[in-house]
C-alpha cells in the first residue's frame, strides 16, 4: 500500500511538473518577413536603411512574453535612402572600422533580460552587443497576433563608434553625426 501511494504521489508530481512547463514555448522569428530599419542622424539630415536578422527567438509562458535572443547580420547593413555612388560609399563606410567594423564583428547580438507588462504591451530590458561592447537598454515592445514591434534607441559611443561624434569633436559640429540611432523592428513569427 505504501509503495502504491508513493507511486501515485510521484505520478502527480510529474504531471504537475509537465503541466507547469508545457506552457513555456520558444517561437522562431520568420527571418524573411521580419524587418530591422535603422535611422541615423547628422547635422542637417538623416540616413535610413536596413539590416538583416541572422536568427531570432521569442520566448513565451503561455501568451506572455518572457524573453528572446537575436543575432543581427551586420554585413547586410544597407542604406535605402541613397542610390548610385553615394549609396555604395555610405554602405562601405558603415561597414568600415569607423562604424561597425563588420570584418572583425560580422554580427551584433540582443538578449532580452527582463520583460514587464501584460496584454501585449511590454517594457523590455535587454543587453545589446555591437563591436564586442555590451550596453543594457530598455524599450517598449508591442505584441499583437504573431507580430512584435519595437523602437530601440542605441547610443553608438557605448559601442566604441565615435566617428564624428559631437561629444568628442567640438570643432566639427556642423559635420557631426549624432550619437543616437534608431532601430525600428518588426518581428513576424
Amino acid at each position: 500500500m505504501k509503495n502504491r501511494k508513493s507511486q501515485l504521489g510521484m505520478l502527480i508530481i510529474l504531471a504537475l511538473s509537465f503541466m507547469s512547463y508545457s506552457t513555456l514555448k520558444d517561437k522562431t522569428v520568420n527571418l524573411k518577413e521580419s524587418t530591422v530599419i535603422w535611422k541615423g542622424y547628422k547635422v542637417g539630415g538623416e540616413h535610413t536603411g536596413t539590416v538583416n536578422l541572422k536568427s531570432g527567438v521569442l520566448s513565451f509562458d503561455g501568451s506572455t512574453l518572457t524573453g528572446g535572443n537575436f543575432t543581427i547580420d551586420m554585413t547586410s547593413i544597407n542604406a535605402t535612402d541613397l542610390t548610385g555612388d553615394y549609396k555604395g560609399k555610405l554602405d562601405n563606410h558603415l561597414k568600415s572600422d569607423d562604424f561597425f567594423g563588420v570584418e572583425e564583428f560580422p554580427t551584433a547580438m540582443l538578449a532580452i533580460t527582463t520583460v514587464n507588462g501584460t496584454n501585449g504591451n511590454y517594457t523590455v530590458e535587454a543587453d545589446i552587443t555591437i563591436k564586442g561592447q555590451t550596453e543594457s537598454i530598455s524599450f517598449p515592445l508591442t505584441l499583437k497576433d504573431n507580430t512584435a514591434t519595437a523602437t530601440l534607441k542605441i547610443d553608438r559611443t557605448k559601442h566604441n563608434i565615435t566617428y564624428k561624434s559631437p561629444t568628442l569633436l567640438e570643432t566639427l559640429k556642423d559635420k557631426a553625426i549624432y550619437d543616437d540611432f534608431d532601430l525600428n523592428v518588426t518581428l513576424k513569427f
